[in-house]
């Protein structure tokens, strides 16, 4: 490193690394969870997993880790593949 700021810029990117690595990790864990309940057709598992999916996406998006209209744009696809899954129950 050329000097010790440097060195404490270099010390404080990792750490931020990490941490948006660990956060995208969750929402990510949460997508999947949802994905496979509706692959199941479980209705009632595919809720939470969507309720827990969106909060972690607002929550991702609020820290800046993705883009707001990324995090929008994947809200609105889980909530169409909801929807499609409850009309299907529905019939």
């Amino acid at each position: 490193m050329i000097n010790r700021s440097a060195e404490k810029r270099e010390r404080q990117n990792q750490v931020r690394r990490m941490r948006n690595r660990a956060t995208k990790s969750t929402m990510r864990t949460a997508i999947k969870k949802f994905d496979a309940a509706v692959v199941a057709g479980d209705k009632d598992a595919a809720a939470s997993a969507l309720a827990l999916s969106i909060k972690l996406l607002d929550t991702t998006a609020g820290k800046g880790v993705i883009h707001q209209n990324t995090a929008s744009r994947k809200k609105s696809r889980l909530q169409n593949r909801f929807n499609k899954l409850t009309a299907q129950a529905a019939e």
